[in-house]
């Protein structure tokens, strides 16, 4: 009876609202995420590639003002209590499909203290009706929450529908075309694994865990978000090997630095777009 009546109620909120949290694909994705949020935090501790790739997310997000920012895909919570205490005088807020995400969030927003956070469990189309009349400055998304959208031309636009003219979107995406780690997978003889993302629907990450998601091109994200101005495009891991290959990188120690600010230069060449994550700012 209870599956039931939470069955109608969702039908309903989406005949009125347009929400579509109660599809599979969405419970889907949040189940995913509510057991990935066990040791979310204790595995991004243990990376500091993962880590330096974050700050750097950030500080793209610092370079724009405004009294209010949204992070859709919060995770634990990691971000939106950074930029609660960086920027104290904003009303931040976040999102995210995973109930347990958002648990752990709003525990990590209570030990910061910080009261000019909130966070509330919903997708990227359901912007409107769970921040009624709010409008923001800043969206953020950082390590490709939106590889897990349904429809990434809908979610394009709900977010766009939420920015404040003037406003600015930081978004980082899962690349497509990310050669560095076709390249390896290749020479170790995983044919499967190297061009796992170029299939019309990538599992994620895990080799045990299906993420039902999708890796896009840049041209894609620009299509999508062609309604708005593009500001920068930016990618991560082009020459520098992943976050996922730590064996490489405990290997490479100090080289890991020159890697790192090579792809800075080729970042103003074509080969921006062929690294394992690319970040675009879009202005409207």
């Amino acid at each position: 009876m209870n599956d039931y009546f939470h069955n109608c109620v969702g039908y309903w909120n989406r005949w009125i609202f347009g929400t579509d949290m109660t599809t599979e694909y969405y419970r889907e994705v949040g189940l995913y995420y509510d057991k990935d949020a066990l040791d979310y935090d204790s595995r991004y501790w243990d990376n500091p590639v993962l880590q330096k790739i974050r700050q750097s997310f950030r500080e793209e997000t610092k370079r724009f003002s405004g009294s209010s920012m949204l992070e859709i895909g919060c995770g634990t919570g990691l971000d939106l209590v950074h930029f609660g205490q960086t920027h104290p005088s904003r009303d931040i807020y976040g999102i995210d499909v995973s109930a347990e995400m958002i648990q752990r969030t709003r525990d990590r927003i209570k030990t910061s203290g910080c009261t000019n956070i909130e966070a509330r469990q919903g997708s990227e189309i359901e912007i409107h009706t769970l921040f009624p009349h709010q409008t923001f400055d800043v969206i953020y998304v950082f390590f490709g929450a939106l590889n897990t959208t349904e429809d990434l031309r809908r979610a394009a636009r709900h977010i766009s529908e939420a920015l404040n003219p003037g406003g600015h979107l930081v978004l980082s995406f899962v690349n497509k075309w990310y050669l560095g780690g076709m390249l390896i997978d290749l020479i170790r003889f995983r044919f499967s694994k190297a061009f796992a993302r170029l299939r019309p629907v990538w599992s994620g990450y895990s080799p045990v865990k299906y993420l039902p998601s999708h890796c896009y091109t840049p041209g894609t994200i620009l299509s999508a978000f062609s309604g708005l101005q593009l500001h920068q495009r930016k990618g991560y891991s082009i020459i520098h090997p992943a976050w996922y290959y730590t064996g490489i990188n405990k290997r490479l120690l100090k080289f890991s630095r020159i890697l790192w600010k090579v792809d800075t230069i080729i970042n103003k060449s074509v080969l921006w777009q062929f690294g394992e994550y690319s970040l675009f700012v879009f202005k409207k």
